[in-house]
């Protein structure tokens, strides 16, 4: 089962390009591990390590990242505009596909587990794997940073850690370990004022003084200049371009103005697109006005393409991979409702649900996608499996037996992804804009068939188990989720035939 996670570790280092190259080559070692960013800021004196890696490698990864920041970071020497409390200062873990927020919670405990046990560092968790509800925002994990906590751990029952010892360690400090959505680190500096009016500013739009949901911020001085230094932790709550408004009329409320601003890290693309689409007042998307999205769809494989390989007398792409591509559709037609629903008055008192659900669409749309290039490659491992000379009778059955688990794990997954996209469907169907209901019933339709085609899928692998009871459990769950999409999805069709009828 192919599963992607991200994580974006934070280090108490921005200057040493020696430490720098050696946090790189540590993340770098695991097999499996695609490094997608370095950020370096010397007056924060912090850097920002951002890869996407399967969950075990992730986890990996970021061991042996952290066991490198505990060796070559020394806190009492440190000093810097950024708050810390660590080496590795906060790990966190961030969905991509195939897994869950519970996944990452999952993952965030093993990592933080170890890393106490093994480095003898405290481990705070935070965020979606916080064990307590005052441990949620990283700025009350890390209060008081290095010097205060070196004085509170292991005395205040408060700051009592998640894992290893009740000490801080003595060089390494404390490291907090999370699992989070998307968060977009944005800083804005300002022209025309000074570091009270930063702090002021900051105060004003940050989320626990009444300002913008989902908004962490600071003011600080950086390189000479005020900054307003946020973090994003949610951008369809509050989107990089409303964050830059708000501070921008709070300065010029105060007689300043923003000078530049700055993107620490990575952002999603929709980010951007997003802030494109306010700024211009566009009522389309901006995407495929852009001269890199037509490329990247002119290299992409062409739809007479595709159907001409399934047409061909190779058996891969063949049932599987054309389920999860109807899933995928379905699920672009809710992306597209979503849009049609969102910025109409008529339908103000659910834009907020469907921004929501554009952006699960969007989602699932691309895993579907994922999915059936990896129903293909599922096959080829079968036939693969079978090749093995009948002489080698036992590694032959094993590898057989395992091959068709995995293909029988893919259409599973396919399974409750149309599942998913057909709620959202009924949804758009019963709320969205009436004016494309049929859309809704068509993208119903498909995801419908798509779940159905899984189905079959699924059951005819587990047939083909040489221990077919090692499959039941797998072929009971996908029948439980094959009832529930058939259930939404003739709900939706209800809704529009309703619609039509009248």
């Amino acid at each position: 089962m192919s599963q992607l996670v991200e994580c974006v570790p934070n280090f108490s280092e921005g200057r040493d390009p020696a430490v720098l190259d050696d946090l790189r080559r540590a993340i770098l070692s695991v097999p499996g591990v695609r490094l997608l960013d370095v950020q370096a800021d010397t007056d924060h004196h912090r850097s920002v390590f951002t890869f996407v890696a399967p969950p075990d490698a992730a986890l990996e990864a970021a061991f042996r990242a952290v066991r490198v920041a505990k060796d070559r970071i020394d806190l009492t020497k440190h000093q810097g505009e950024h708050p810390r409390m660590g080496a590795a200062d906060v790990v966190p873990f961030v969905p991509i596909d195939g897994i869950t927020m519970d996944d990452c919670v999952a993952l965030a405990r093993r990592l933080g587990e170890r890393i106490g046990a093994e480095l003898e560092i405290p481990v705070f968790l935070y965020a979606k794997a916080a064990a307590r509800p005052s441990r949620a925002r990283l700025p009350d994990v890390r209060k008081g940073e290095f010097e205060g906590l070196r004085d509170l751990i292991g005395r205040d029952p408060e700051k009592d850690p998640d894992f290893g010892p009740r000490r801080i360690h003595p060089t390494a400090g404390a490291t907090a370990v999370g699992a989070r959505p998307f968060l977009v680190a944005y800083n804005i500096y300002l022209s025309g004022g000074d570091e009270a009016l930063a702090r002021a500013t900051a105060k004003q739009v940050r989320a626990s003084s009444g300002g913008l949901p989902g908004v962490q911020a600071m003011g600080l001085m950086v390189g000479g200049e005020p900054q307003v230094s946020m973090n994003l932790t949610d951008i369809d709550e509050t989107a990089m371009h409303v964050a830059y408004d708000a501070v921008a009329a709070a300065a010029r409320a105060a007689g300043a103005d923003v000078a530049w601003s700055e993107i620490v890290g990575l952002v999603p693309e929709r980010a951007v697109h997003r802030a494109v689409e306010a700024q211009f007042r566009l009522r389309e998307p901006v995407g495929p006005h852009l001269v890199e999205t037509g490329v990247r769809e002119a290299s992409a494989p062409s739809l007479a393409g595709f159907v001409d390989a399934i047409a061909s007398a190779e058996p891969a792409p063949g049932g599987g991979t054309v389920a999860a591509v109807a899933g995928a559709m379905a699920a672009a037609l809710a992306a597209m409702l979503a849009r049609l629903t969102i910025g109409r008055k008529k339908y103000a008192d659910v834009e907020a649900e469907f921004r929501g659900m554009l952006h699960e669409a969007e989602g699932l749309r691309a895993r579907l996608l994922a999915l059936g290039d990896e129903d293909a490659a599922a096959y080829g491992k079968v036939m693969a499996a079978y090749a093995i000379p009948k002489d080698r009778e036992a590694e032959r059955r094993a590898a057989i037996q395992a091959a068709m688990l995995h293909a029988t794990q893919v259409p599973l997954r396919t399974l409750a992804a149309a599942r998913d996209v057909a709620r959202l469907c009924a949804r758009a169907a019963a709320a969205g804009n009436v004016n494309a209901r049929s859309d809704a019933g068509v993208g119903a339709l498909l995801a419908g068939a798509a779940a159905r085609g899984a189905l079959y899928n699924v059951l005819i692998n587990v047939r083909g188990l040489p221990d077919p009871p090692a499959g039941l459990g797998l072929a009971a769950q996908a029948r439980t989720i094959a009832a529930e999409a058939a259930a939404l999805a003739a709900e939706a069709g209800q809704t529009v035939e309703e619609t039509l009828d009248g």
